[in-house]
């Protein structure tokens, strides 16, 4: 019933879903939605499509002054028309000198295909960046339409606030936390609101994210605030199910942030009263202050388990009981991982011989840093040390190389989406799993010296879906393999965003990717060649399921 809804023809009959668009001689597109009118520009997709753009929106009042550390305000009318012919800021984060950023940050952009012959309304993706809830945003340098709007569908990305500004959380009434997933679902009303005037289907959305954005996707099936907001979910390298502890709160984590930029922290109110007052940018470049073992913890800010005082919670109870008992939104799922994940971490510890000697002399402080493990964690280090690395000290080389990113890569992401996966095999609607094993020109690790690829990095399948002009230069029209790649990645997302089925892959006489099961264990890697697989990395993660168990079959609606 939900496939056919995305597929119905509808009209537009009304001034609310009237577009505008201008003389063909340059003018700027215009659409007139429920909330305003709003202007935007032109751009142009990789194979020479129209593209209308409408950045820099703001869906919410900016989080300033007396909302600092409150619940977004959903705009629902503007005061004048929209100017979203220029990129909006990033969210406050430690940034290079020169990058726009602002506190004044919860925009989106609209990318829309022009000059179509149809009326039908088009499948909806909204995507959630990446960046460990403290840095990246929704922007168009990290996450440019110019791939995915070669496809008949519109692309909505997001920014959400970040850090402590995002996620600070106290526990008690003065900050309950989750405030960025609450920016998130903000915009989700946004779309739902006002997306038909830009051609959109608000029945047809598919929220798909990466990282920190996969986690949020996978957290969205469970509150109880994103229900009914989206049809299809993708999360690719995150998951909010692994060894990672889940809480009630993070005043630790407020203590540290009151404490980094001078504030006093006698009490919650004392800490929050103050932040207040700090200027955002002291708080975004605050992040290095929250770092305890090279770069970890990769993870440092998240989801909290909200306490009930009278505000709209986005978490009322431990994810894993919703999922377990049923309580989740049940729709077509994607989850993915690529092969090697956060392996480079290991070169950092590696090719420094102050974390060399760090984690060779104090192993059972360290891996609870960089691998995010629960408390007790003695046992939990033991059996991964002589599991992945041996009881030899870790020296600078290949082998130990290889092995301590392998346990980066399981701990950070390869646990959690092996964990998701199994837990959403049991619910209704079918979930999909592929691996990224594509090696292509570029990566978001390469190697120092050479400028080349060494392993499919976490991030590395977002060369192919975005245009990420930030770093990379885009990917030409070519009989190449990254050329390829860009074809099979879009074709899988666009399929998915209009069926809730991937199916057909992109190709000549291409496999059937078939839904994960338990029984089957079935996954796609995705390489030069497509190959169907079954129980990826099993041995590693029968590790980790020994070390923290958990009956997957208990999972059903």
């Amino acid at each position: 019933m939900m496939h056919a809804l995305c597929l119905v023809i509808y009209w537009f009959v009304c001034v609310f879903s009237y577009v505008k668009v201008a003389a063909e001689a340059g003018g700027s597109p215009t659409v007139v939605t429920p909330s305003g009118t709003i202007v935007g520009s032109l751009m142009t997709s990789r194979r020479g499509r129209p593209i209308h753009a409408f950045r820099g929106i703001r869906y919410a009042e900016p989080p300033i002054g007396e909302l600092r550390f409150r619940l977004p305000v959903l705009i629902t009318k503007y005061k004048e028309e929209v100017n979203a012919t220029a990129e909006g800021p990033a969210c406050p984060q430690d940034a290079d000198p020169g990058y726009f950023l602002d506190e004044d940050c919860l925009r989106l952009n609209v990318y829309k295909p022009g000059h179509r012959n149809s009326t039908s309304l088009l499948p909806v993706v909204v995507y959630i960046h990446a960046g460990g809830y403290y840095s990246v945003s929704g922007r168009s340098d990290v996450a440019g339409p110019h791939y995915l709007l070669d496809k008949d569908l519109l692309l909505v990305t997001i920014n959400y606030r970040l850090g402590s500004l995002g996620f600070l959380s106290t526990g008690d009434a003065e900050a309950p936390g989750n405030n960025g997933f609450k920016d998130q679902v903000t915009a989700l009303r946004w779309v739902k609101r006002n997306i038909e005037s830009f051609g959109g289907d608000p029945n047809c959305v598919t929220l798909a994210g990466y990282s920190a954005g996969g986690m949020s996707v996978a957290l969205h099936t469970v509150s109880p605030m994103s229900k009914g907001l989206f049809h299809r979910a993708i999360s690719m390298s995150g998951s909010p199910f692994s060894q990672i502890p889940r809480s009630q709160e993070l005043l630790s984590l407020a203590v540290r942030q009151a404490r980094l930029v001078d504030c006093p922290h006698s009490s919650t109110r004392a800490i929050v009263a103050c932040l207040r007052t700090v200027p955002w940018r002291k708080l975004g470049d605050s992040l290095k202050g929250f770092r305890d073992f090279s770069i970890d913890p990769i993870i440092i800010w998240r989801p909290v388990i909200e306490r009930d005082f009278g505000q709209e919670r986005f978490l009322t109870e431990d994810p894993m009981v919703s999922i377990r008992e049923g309580r989740i939104s049940s729709v077509p799922f994607i989850v993915s991982q690529t092969r090697d994940e956060f392996f480079w971490e290991a070169f950092l510890v590696l090719d420094n011989f102050i974390y060399t000697s760090l984690i060779n002399s104090d192993w059972y402080r360290v891996s609870p840093i960089a691998f995010m493990l629960p408390s007790p964690s003695d046992h939990a280090a033991a059996v991964l040390r002589e599991a992945y690395v041996g009881n030899q000290p870790l020296e600078n080389n290949t082998e130990d190389a290889r092995n301590l990113g392998k346990l980066y890569g399981d701990a950070v992401i390869g646990f959690g989406v092996h964990r998701l996966v199994n837990l959403l095999s049991y619910q209704s609607q079918p979930t999909y799993r592929f691996v990224f094993e594509y090696m292509g020109n570029r990566s978001h690790y390469e190697d120092p010296a050479t400028r080349k690829p060494v392993g499919v990095a976490h991030h590395d399948e977002l060369i192919y879906l975005f245009s990420l002009r930030v770093a990379f230069e885009d990917i030409p029209l070519s009989p190449s393999h990254d050329s390829v790649m860009v074809d099979k990645l879009t074709t899988i997302v666009y399929n998915f965003a209009r069926t809730g089925d991937p199916n057909p892959l992109w190709g000549t006489s291409p496999p059937t990717w078939v839904p994960f099961t338990p029984s089957n264990g079935t996954h796609l890697s995705i390489s030069e060649q497509y190959t169907l697989g079954q129980d990826w990395y099993k041995e590693r993660y029968r590790i980790w399921e020994q070390l923290y168990p958990l009956d997957y079959s208990l999972a059903s609606l």
